[in-house]
């Protein structure tokens, strides 16, 4: 069951009214509904991205909770619009382009809806086919987040092996062919705001490194096979733990293991970043 809780994710910006027309179609559909944001600030068309962000971000909610994500740049194509439900209970609705991506690759995702393009959709929008953040997904999201239809209302199955996946390695632990411990994965995302990388190497590979607090890795961050950063860094647990201005591996609040500077951006200083092509490596010297 649905919660009346709404949150919207898309790669719109706020610089015009795309965002308010979404909600002003969710609340047009039930006004005791709630319409939060996740964020509008997605690279735009950065499927990889939108699909981190959800991932990030969903269990944080309770379950019954619909979610709306809008990185769409096949919009008005043949790529399916799909209402996947987790296994926690959240509900996403969202193109099937990839989104899913992370949730998928931690078998996430119970079950998947498809919507009808052509009925299941804000009336009067029909000859409309490059807005569907509001036409289709705004208007289903509601109506779901609303209890007026259930997730069985959308009556075409699709199977969770059919939908749209993105290559993601998982990070995990290893031994190099000397023997020494080491971390292999990909850098997800960067922290907006403050330059951090984040890898997709859980904390429970982390941990069988078996290190304590500075101790040092050698870290290496390639693009394409191009290798962009070569260096030893402390394990630290948090930012204070080294002077301003000088490089660290932490683990990040999604408790992976993160890369970052003191009072500085990491992706900037070392001209580095994040999504797919990215990978890095972090090896114990022994």
């Amino acid at each position: 069951m649905t919660n009346k809780h709404l949150v919207l994710q898309t790669d719109f910006g706020l610089q015009d009214g795309a965002v308010s027309s979404m909600r002003g179609v969710a609340y047009g559909v039930a006004n005791n509904i709630v319409v939060s944001d996740l964020t509008h600030g997605i690279t735009p068309f950065n499927i990889f991205e939108g699909s981190f962000r959800l991932f990030q971000t969903f269990d944080y909610w309770q379950p019954g909770t619909v979610f709306v994500s809008v990185v769409d740049p096949g919009v008005g194509s043949k790529r399916l619009s799909v209402i996947a439900k987790t296994k926690t209970g959240h509900y996403i609705v969202t193109p099937d382009n990839g989104t899913l991506s992370h949730l998928l690759s931690n078998d996430l995702i119970d079950s998947v809806r498809v919507i009808d393009e052509t009925t299941q959709r804000l009336p009067g929008s029909e000859k409309s086919s490059t807005f569907h953040g509001r036409d289709i997904y705004a208007y289903n999201g509601a109506k779901l987040a609303s209890g007026q239809v259930s997730f069985e209302d959308f009556t075409k199955e699709l199977p969770v092996r059919d939908l749209v996946r993105l290559p993601i390695t998982p990070g995990i632990y290893q031994e190099t062919v000397y023997g020494q411990p080491q971390l292999v994965g990909n850098i997800d995302i960067t922290d907006v705001n403050f330059g951090s990388l984040w890898s997709n190497i859980p904390l429970n590979e982390f941990e069988k490194m078996n290190l304590q607090y500075g101790d040092t890795l050698r870290v290496q961050i390639k693009c394409d096979d191009s290798l962009l950063f070569d260096e030893v860094l402390p394990y630290v647990h948090t930012f204070t733990d080294v002077n301003p201005g000088e490089p660290l591996i932490y683990i990040d609040s999604v408790y992976t293991v993160a890369l970052g500077l003191h009072t500085g951006s990491f992706e900037q200083t070392y001209h580095v970043g994040a999504g797919q092509g990215w990978a890095v490596s972090l090896t114990k010297e022994v």
